[in-house]
């Protein structure tokens, strides 16, 4: 949330279509419970348009546009007035103070005229020797005094206090920024959640130390909210970048204990309509908090009529603001195509989905519903479209502006792979079902008919050219060996001996072969590395330093049972990417790499989130932890495949994500 010109804080994954979705978080550390936080955080902060020039009229305008523009009946609560509030030195009683010359009568009275219009009142300090600060002067941070100051801010009336991270660490000097700082982070916080704690009425706090020491693992035993990413910054990758990151980190989120992915700059007139949806939407359904960075009303601005109706829609508020408390997660990338999917569970079976278009230019974007898990949609809603439809089957298309969003809620779902009659086309003792999803293609699909009734006499049926038999008596019949190609268009018929007709009909995925980096020879620059017990996933080893000129290679025999005519197949790609953009997010930090495959010489290049679950600081484990990728290549062939991972076009980083291994879906 800084300046590009100021020193202060700077500016797997997929879900194969046979898994569910409605995980609940993971409990992976002790949590704080101080009862606040119970949906991710609503409300207003100075920084992103003011920077650290806040004073009592901005917060006095801004706080009653809360009210009057509607935003605080939609749960847009808290009114946090970020830095420059203060001064270079306490009083002499060691207390914090405000800028009289900023606020002339006084952080109390700020307080009681925000709680005056029915909202939370917050506060800002730093873990530092100094405060964040652009601009002069500098001013002192809470470091050595949090008792002191979690005291005086409660004292004020405070009710949440965001809490930086600069100045910070000792052994090198007390420096602005240190994105590698000799101790974590995470001592400094708990000690400021411990003099909070001492407090008769809860303060919620939000950590705010950029994503250092990897805060997941840490941070949910001491706030109610942590950032997890560098700062956004005014410029739209800004929100791929930290999206990338939040990947591996989703399932960290639950009631009281959320990720941050910053403020928002909805209204700060940076995006246009359709980006300032996307960055909307993915923050709602991502269950970061939803902190307005827009000035709503003073002298010289207010925000724009498309900006506000973007921060007042009901639909994404609700995704947020779900009572089930489930993060979306990353799905699918089409790195070629320019399109990702971001799907979660909500209450009452509902599923919310997130399709971006990655691209400058606006396109027809498809979600096939497999890939998030399911079928069938009874209901359909296209938030950002205003359209509203019911029994969808399989998939769904619409235009997407650059850079927008598709973003859908479907209500009475079925689950992927299973299509009942009632949507096929039956005509007399044939039926015919269509719009069948393929991931791969293969003539390794199986499938099972469901009968409702039974039949005194055994039935039989043409399947593919192929008789099957129903014994009498029996109310499923199985099916082996059928050719679908990757598509969402496939179809399938069934010619029945007599009136008897399946009721429904479930298809199972061909199943994969592992392909591990240790059977793997490489080339070049590439290294093998054997990894840490329990690391490294399933294989314990990886291939590093891919680059132009390094490879890893493998050849491949397809199984005789594997049909020779299709030429695509779905990979899973196993891997480790721990480059994370903390310096470089100010520029051309992507937390990315890329990845190219090549199939028989045809390459598919993919760009690979990162995977990291562990801490960047003090060790490597973070470059160990293992994500999953999936793809679609071209180029095999019956027989003999040689398949070969690198990074062949380059780019901003030459290296490519490391390489664990890779399932190839015959």
């Amino acid at each position: 949330m800084r300046s590009i010109n100021c020193c202060g804080r700077q500016w797997l994954l997929l879900s194969l279509f046979s898994q569910s979705i409605t995980a609940l978080p993971q409990n992976l550390n002790p949590r704080i419970n101080n009862g606040l936080a119970i949906t991710p955080p609503m409300g207003w902060n100075s920084y992103n348009h003011y920077s650290c020039s806040p004073n009592e009229t901005i917060i006095h305008s801004n706080a009653q546009a809360l009210v009057s523009l509607g935003l605080s009946t939609l749960g847009y609560h808290y009114v946090t007035v970020d830095c420059g509030w203060t001064l270079p030195d306490r009083t002499s009683a060691g207390t914090l103070t405000w800028n009289p010359d900023r606020f002339p009568s006084g952080f109390p009275a700020l307080g009681t005229f925000i709680h005056g219009l029915g909202l939370g009142f917050g506060v800002y300090s730093d873990s530092g020797v100094q405060m964040c600060m652009t601009g002069t002067p500098a001013q002192v941070g809470s470091l050595f005094h949090e008792l002191t100051d979690a005291q005086t801010f409660a004292s004020w009336g405070a009710d949440l206090l965001k809490y930086d991270n600069c100045y910070s660490d000792a052994a090198t000097g007390y420096p602005n920024t240190n994105y590698a700082p000799s101790t974590s982070p995470s001592i400094r916080y708990q000690n400021m959640t411990n003099a909070l704690a001492t407090l008769s009425k809860p303060i919620l706090f939000q950590i705010c130390d950029w994503g250092v020491d990897f805060p997941s693992t840490w941070a949910p035993a001491m706030g109610n909210t942590w950032r997890i990413t560098n700062d956004i910054i005014p410029s739209y990758p800004t929100v791929s970048r930290i999206l990338n990151q939040a990947v591996p980190q989703t399932s960290f989120a639950g009631p009281g204990h959320w990720l941050d992915l910053d403020m928002l700059e909805v209204g700060n007139n940076i995006f246009t309509t359709a980006e300032e949806q996307t960055h909307f939407s993915l923050w709602a359904i991502l269950k970061s908090p939803l902190v307005i960075g827009a000035a709503l009303k003073d002298s010289l601005t207010s925000i724009s009529s498309a900006s506000l109706a973007i921060l007042s829609n009901k639909d994404v508020i609700s995704y947020n603001q779900d009572s089930l408390g489930v993060a979306a997660s990353f799905r699918r990338r089409w790195t070629t195509d320019g399109y990702e999917v971001w799907a979660g569970p909500l209450s009452g079976g509902r599923t919310v989905v997130a399709v971006i278009n990655l691209q400058n230019t606006a396109k027809t974007l498809t979600l096939n519903f497999p890939d998030v898990g399911l079928q069938k949609a009874s209901t359909l809603k296209n938030i950002w479209a205003n359209i509203s439809t019911t029994n969808v089957l399989t998939s769904w298309s619409a235009d997407v502006d650059a850079h927008g969003t598709m973003l859908l809620e479907l209500g009475g779902t079925t689950a992927a792979g299973t299509y009942a009659a009632s949507d096929a086309t039956v005509s007399g003792s044939n039926i015919t079902f269509s719009k069948i999803y393929a991931q791969t293609s293969s003539s390794n699909y199986t499938a099972t008919l469901h009968f409702n009734t039974t039949s005194t006499s055994s039935t039989a049926f043409t399947i593919a050219s192929k008789k099957y038999t129903l014994p009498a008596g029996s109310t499923s019949l199985a099916i082996s060996s059928l050719s679908f190609t990757a598509s969402s268009t496939n179809t399938l018929s069934i010619a029945s001996s007599s009136t008897l007709l399946p009721s429904s009909l479930t298809i199972t995925s061909p199943p994969a072969t592992f392909y591990s980096s240790s059977s793997m020879s490489i080339s070049g620059s590439a290294t093998h590395v054997t990894c840490n017990t329990n690391y490294c996933t399933p294989s314990g080893t990886k291939i590093g330093y891919l680059t132009p000129s390094g490879s890893a290679s493998i050849t491949v025999n397809s199984p005789s049972t594997s049909t020779a005519t299709s030429s695509t197949k779905y990979l899973s790609v196993y891997f480790c990417n721990n480059d994370i953009a903390f310096s470089t997010s100010w520029t051309t930090g992507t937390n990315t790499r890329n990845m190219t495959i090549s199939v028989n010489g045809v390459v598919t290049r993919a760009e690979f989130p990162l995977s990291g679950k562990s801490s960047e600081l003090f060790g490597t484990l973070g470059w160990q932890d293992t994500g999953i990728f999936g793809v679609l290549t071209s180029g095999w062939k019956a027989g003999s495949n040689v398949l070969t991972f690198s990074n062949a076009a380059g780019g901003l980083v030459d290296y490519a994500v490391d390489l664990v291994g890779v399932d190839v879906y015959w």
